[in-house]
């Protein structure tokens, strides 16, 4: 297997093998699953695993500048290459914080296994129902947006539990797809991002031994656990459309240089110009803040990222229709490439949380309220 590389050299080296059969991919709805076998030839899946766990030992901001470089070569293969990492990079903030974190880095480092995280869409409530057995939980539920999932080895998720003495609580657990009762829905039809794989798991009455519940949480209710997860989380994902930006801007940029200067070309461009530094300069400020997992979780801190997450993904989308604006009627043809980066741009704003959603959130912490209050 080729020894794992140094993340800011590797784009350049794997990215032209990640590329080939992109448009094709996106036509067909086809997951990258090719593209999965060279990140585990290059142990990507393991790179943010602690070097004294058997991992790469690589840096979250380093990891973020590798998948804002690959999405410009196929944004489906780093979107959910991200949803991976993003879980890795949490279990490392809990490892070296000292809580529970340990068992699944090991896990990572020793096989490359595959982690398909569900638990953005469900966000505070979850879904599903729980029944409690002998040893643990039955658990039924249906869960969209599995990105990565026919590659996936196990699956990061959570389900909502009415426990006779608490009351309703959220039960975060890990468990592997060979699970008796796990199955993928054949159903990923997107608009954009078509290529990764963000099948619904299925979950038919599946056995949750006690042993694996990490966490229980209140349901309804920001829980600090969201704090970890949405600070490590929203630049890793976020760097992928930056990196899709830049892809699109260039496009445009290349197609109205051929149509050559009018006397609008020149402030269409600028207007692009501004976008893209727009969303590059607030993805790179939510990597600082995450910086490299040395932070103090804190729901101001998680506000600050999902606000960034808003700009980011608002100037993202802005840039892509502005590069289609500057390229003219040339960039209209889907051969140009301009289309499916807009399509896979689209996809921003349905990340945690939705501008609407961000600014209620946000607007209520500002007020010193609880910022889930029942507007959230």
């Amino acid at each position: 297997m080729t020894v794992f590389l140094d993340l800011k050299a590797l784009p350049q080296i794997i990215g032209p093998r990640i590329a080939e059969g992109a448009a094709e991919r996106d036509e067909s709805d086809a997951f990258v699953a090719e593209n999965y076998k060279i990140l585990k030839e290059y142990k990507l899946f393991s790179a943010l695993v602690p070097s004294d766990l058997g991992g790469g030992g690589a840096r979250h901001s380093a990891m973020c500048g590798f998948l804002r470089e690959l999405a410009q070569y196929c944004p489906s293969t780093a979107l959910s290459l991200s949803m991976h990492q993003h879980v890795v990079a949490a279990a490392a903030y809990h490892h070296r914080n000292g809580r529970p974190g340990r068992k699944l880095l090991e896990r990572v480092a020793a096989s490359e296994a595959v982690l398909i995280s569900t638990g953005a869409n469900d966000w505070l409530e979850s879904s599903g129902t729980v029944e409690r057995v002998d040893g643990g939980f039955r658990v039924t539920a249906k869960k969209p947006f599995g990105s990565g999932s026919p590659a996936g080895d196990m699956i990061v998720t959570s389900a909502p539990y009415q426990d006779p003495g608490e009351g309703w609580q959220v039960l975060h657990f890990a468990i592997p797809f060979t699970a008796q009762g796990v199955s993928l829905a054949d159903d990923w039809r997107g608009l954009g991002m078509r290529a990764t794989g963000s099948r619904t798991i299925i979950l038919d009455r599946v056995f949750i031994p006690d042993d694996a519940v990490a966490l229980r949480r209140p349901r309804g209710r920001f829980h600090p656990a969201w704090s970890v997860i949405l600070t490590v989380a929203l630049p890793l994902i976020m760097s992928v459309y930056v990196g899709v930006a830049e892809a699109v801007a260039e496009k445009g940029l290349a197609l109205a240089k051929k149509r050559g200067c009018d006397s609008v070309t020149p402030c269409l461009l600028g207007e692009l110009g501004n976008r893209l530094t727009t969303a590059q300069i607030a993805a790179d400020d939510m990597v600082r803040r995450a910086n490299d997992l040395n932070f103090e979780m804190s729901v101001d801190l998680a506000g600050a990222m999902l606000t960034r997450k808003t700009i980011v993904a608002e100037n993202v989308l802005a840039t892509a229709e502005k590069a289609l604006e500057a390229a003219g009627g040339a960039g209209f043809y889907r051969a140009a490439g301009i289309e499916r980066l807009l399509r896979d741009a689209h996809a921003a704003q349905f990340h945690p949380l939705p501008a609407k959603r961000q600014q209620v959130f946000t607007g209520r912490l500002a007020l010193g309220l609880d910022p889930v209050g029942e507007a959230a």
